[in-house]
């Protein structure tokens, strides 16, 4: 079962619309749906929120350490409340996905992510699951670091939205560790 779910993104108000902030995005709405506030933890390094899906205690964290430099929030945080890699959700934005899609999957590389890259390093682990929020990719990778820096297109923001929408939906089968139902949920959309 989950009990720590981390979204990536990038701190400061010139980052908060941009694709790379999928994460976030995500967390912001999970903290909405649960009627949750986070709150910085300097000892984190993250901003963090605490609630209940279901019957089980979940922790959500934003490190605001920057995308490349995730790590040392994540495996802090993990270490101090002793969350196994397998208990802990990144979501993250995903270049090889089209906006509009999520997926669900669990462990893996970093397929060029610098911040589950800097998971991986810090963490020493691969088996956290991901929930990939597709944001497309500009068609060449000497564009990658502008394109995800900026913000989507109007039309494709409908679209991410409505990913991070489907993720919330699942967010009590997610965390209650129904993962092969979501996945197929999911996945067939």
């Amino acid at each position: 079962m989950i009990s720590l779910i981390v979204g990536l993104g990038n701190p400061g108000d010139e980052y908060k619309k941009t694709r790379h902030n999928a994460g976030f995005l995500l967390l912001d709405s999970i903290a909405l749906n649960l009627g949750l506030s986070f709150s910085y933890e300097s000892k984190f390094k993250s901003d963090v929120a605490k609630g209940i899906v279901g019957s089980k205690k979940i922790h959500l964290i934003k490190p605001q350490t920057f995308m490349n430099k995730s790590g040392s929030a994540v495996s802090a945080y993990a270490n101090y409340y002793n969350i196994s890699a397998e208990q802990i959700l990144v979501a993250h934005d995903e270049l090889d996905l089209e906006p509009g899609t999520v997926r669900l999957k669990k462990a893996g590389g970093h397929g060029g992510h610098n911040g589950l890259r800097d998971i991986i390093s810090c963490f020493s682990a691969k088996g956290f699951y991901r929930l990939r929020l597709g944001i497309g990719h500009p068609g060449d990778r000497n564009k990658v670091s502008n394109y995800v820096l900026k913000s989507a297109s109007q039309s494709e923001q409908v679209l991410i939205d409505l990913s991070v929408a489907d993720a919330v939906s699942e967010l009590s089968a997610i965390c209650a560790g129904e993962f092969q139902e979501v996945m197929k949920r999911l996945h067939t959309q």
